[in-house]
């Protein structure tokens, strides 16, 4: 029988939820393997975390809402570092400020791991009795944002590496699979009303839902993402020096930041920084790591736009999203497309993010969780985009077609790409 809670599905028998937290929970171990201590210390940026920072919130989210700390769960394991390891969860409790948590150098790393150690042992433990629909869906919940931060810490340390000047590699660089980008074509997409929002069984955020009927007008969206090589055309077409291609913010944040191209390619469009290192330019992958006013700018610039949203689902409703290029194939850089005829859209899912034209804001008749799970998502729908489909660094089976993420227009460290749409008649 479906576990349900408010705006969430759940829909896993409880009989697999240990199984599924072991796995989780040892992935992240799995990606601190190539690391140093000193690596997870260190917070590049007000928007990155330190990668110590991320295992220990991600615990603290089991330990404060699954296991209930301050209830029935009793006292947690270390009640000062509750005011350092919530994040955002203001009806929690207080927060140490996002902007300093790279001076949180005590507790030490080891204090950390056993941290979580310990917690993972009394969920596992909590597991063995009657698992109720309540805790079942917020350990899927728990499970789902810990698949979240795998996701930042590769994006976290991607950058953090990069601002050091010897450029190290996160782990040697895993050769991408061939592929060959067909020349863009763009397939005619849904018109009229269309359902648009979470409608299967499973999870799914409360940012999917309700499922509701979209107007859509005719459109056509591009067969595949906006590849490396295209992106280099309108850099030296001038894209960056002519303001009439970009939105007033958007031309701001270029001069002041002085972007001349994506985020971390050379200025002579060949390289660019991975997690292998400084790696050649694929021209056939994927653009990544541009801000919406990039994308925005360089779709002006190629007589196209951003898909809406609810075109960008549409389109990738019947698509499996688990056949995608994700984290676990090791690469982590997006890819050329392994099949490409030009007639399918392809790499909806995976690779990069697609950022669309849509705003981040709730559908109509939204409703966020009751209590403090109720500030996962709600409270940022203001000045962000939604995002579409995942990239390299998400976990597979993570996402699916109504999964929407979420950022900032001027954020670039994300695996961030571009797929055009234009009207039609």
């Amino acid at each position: 029988m479906p576990l349900r809670s408010p705006q969430m599905l759940v829909t896993e028998p409880p009989v697999d939820l240990g199984a599924q937290f072991e796995r989780v929970r040892g992935r992240t171990e799995q990606l601190c393997a190539p690391l140093a201590p000193e690596d997870t210390v260190v917070q590049s940026m007000p928007d990155a975390s330190p990668i110590k920072w991320h295992l220990a919130h991600t615990t603290w989210f089991f330990e404060r809402f699954v296991l209930g700390f301050g209830g029935e769960g009793g006292a947690p394991l270390h009640p000062q570092w509750h005011f350092l390891f919530n994040s955002y969860y203001q009806s929690a409790g207080p927060m140490h400020a996002r902007t300093e948590r790279g001076l949180i150098t005590r507790p030490t790393l080891a204090q950390i791991r056993d941290y979580r150690r310990r917690i993972d042992a009394a969920v596992l433990e909590l597991l063995q009795g009657d698992v109720d629909g309540a805790l079942a869906f917020t350990l899927v919940l728990g499970l789902n944002h810990e698949q979240q931060h795998q996701e930042l810490m590769l994006t976290d340390i991607k950058h953090l590496f990069w601002c050091n000047p010897l450029r190290p590699a996160y782990a040697p660089a895993t050769p991408a699979p061939p592929g060959r980008a067909a020349p863009l074509r763009f397939l005619p997409g849904h018109s009229g009303i269309v359902a648009s929002g979470f409608g299967g069984e499973g999870f799914a955020y409360d940012n999917e839902l309700p499922r509701h009927p979209e107007l859509l007008h005719p459109h056509a969206i591009a067969h595949r993402p906006v590849t490396n090589a295209e992106y280099a055309e309108f850099i030296r077409a001038g894209g960056y020096r002519e303001p009439r291609l970009w939105m007033s913010e958007g031309w701001a944040a270029l001069q002041r930041e002085g972007w001349m191209g994506p985020l971390y390619w050379s200025e002579d469009l060949e390289y660019a920084f991975t997690l292998g290192g400084d790696c050649p330019l694929d021209p056939h992958a994927p653009v990544c790591h541009v801000s919406y006013f990039e994308a925005d700018a360089f779709a002006r610039w190629a007589g196209a736009r951003l898909p809406l949203e609810a075109e960008w689902e549409s389109l990738a409703a019947p698509v499996d999203p688990r056949r995608g290029h994700f984290a676990d194939d090791d690469v982590l850089q997006p890819c050329g497309p392994g099949t490409d005829t030009g007639t399918e859209p392809t790499q909806l899912f995976g690779d990069v993010w697609e950022w669309t034209a849509s705003p981040y804001v709730g559908y109509p008749g939204f409703r966020p969780l009751a209590g403090p799970l109720g500030e996962y998502n709600g409270k940022f729908m203001c000045g962000q985009w939604v995002l579409r489909g995942g990239s390299c660094a998400t976990p597979r089976g993570h996402v699916r077609a109504s999964y929407r993420n979420f950022f900032y227009p001027r954020d670039r460290w994300q695996f961030s790409g571009i797929r055009l749409a234009q009207d039609r008649p």
